[in-house]
């Protein structure tokens, strides 16, 4: 059975559950090993086809229940919604494209994204029935896909204040070192650097906290703070459980952080 992560909200959530997927069993020369769901980082595409059967047979759903988008970076949300669902798997596959975060209102539907280092966002507003997650790396981050990702949810009935977010595996700040052209992207788009960056003292480097940078992006969207819950599990310090490109490089697997609503 597939080792799955489960992530915590401050508060119960009746019928929502979200998780991480773990590596399993690690081959140290395959950096794909063992567990990736994730079909564009150069992965076999039937090892990674099996890896999502056995995790859609292990959470009682159809494979057409598993949503990922194709992530680039960029600030777009998909709806998962019945129209989503009509389509040909062809047109699901366009609407998915160069896409980052996932809303949806559907129940049985696990929605996710893949990560190695950024950090996974998962919302949900229990009352409204709506749930989120988002995949935020720096850009993303410095595009505020966490604020973007509320506004769709608000769109789809939820309201800001009722939203919990809970953030999955990502980089540490000590470990994500990062060039001054970072720091200058962060600055100008008036994120407070002394909450955020802090240098080096023996290499000069700048060091950003992504998780901290996206709290403080969902606070200002209105989520109330005690909403907010944050893993403080790095991906590149326990690279063994998590996906790392930072410690892997880029061509290697993904975390998938899912979030979906129990059928009842």
């Amino acid at each position: 059975m597939m080792e799955l992560q489960r992530l915590e909200f401050v508060k119960p959530m009746a019928g929502v559950e979200a998780f991480s997927t773990t590596r399993g069993k690690v081959e140290v020369k395959k950096p794909y090993s063992q567990v990736n769901l994730c079909d564009y980082v150069g992965d076999d595409a039937l090892r990674v086809l099996d890896a999502r059967l056995k995790l859609t047979m292990q959470l009682g759903i159809d494979l057409d229940d598993l949503v990922m988008p194709r992530q680039t970076h960029s600030c777009r949300v998909a709806v998962i919604d019945e129209h989503y669902r009509s389509l040909d798997i062809d047109k699901q596959e366009t609407a998915l494209e160069g896409v980052d975060a996932l809303v949806t209102s559907l129940t049985g539907v696990v929605i996710g994204v893949n990560t190695a280092d950024c950090v996974p966002i998962v919302l949900a507003d229990e009352r409204a029935g709506v749930i989120a997650v988002a995949h935020a790396g720096w850009r993303g981050t410095v595009g505020r896909i966490a604020a973007v990702t509320i506004e769709e949810m608000c769109r789809q009935g939820a309201h800001v204040e009722d939203i919990v977010v809970t953030m999955g595996p990502s980089i540490c700040q000590d470990c994500f070192e990062v060039g001054d052209e970072v720091v200058e992207a962060f600055e100008k788009a008036h994120f407070n650097l002394g909450a955020i960056v802090k240098r080096n003292a023996v290499t000069g480097k700048a060091h950003i906290d992504l998780r901290a940078a996206n709290r403080d992006v969902l606070i200002a969207a209105g989520v109330p703070a005690r909403n907010i819950a944050v893993s403080q599990q790095c991906s590149r310090c326990e690279h063994e459980r998590f996906f790392s490109a930072r410690r892997l490089g880029i061509n290697s697997g993904r975390t998938f952080t899912g979030i979906y609503r129990k059928s009842c």
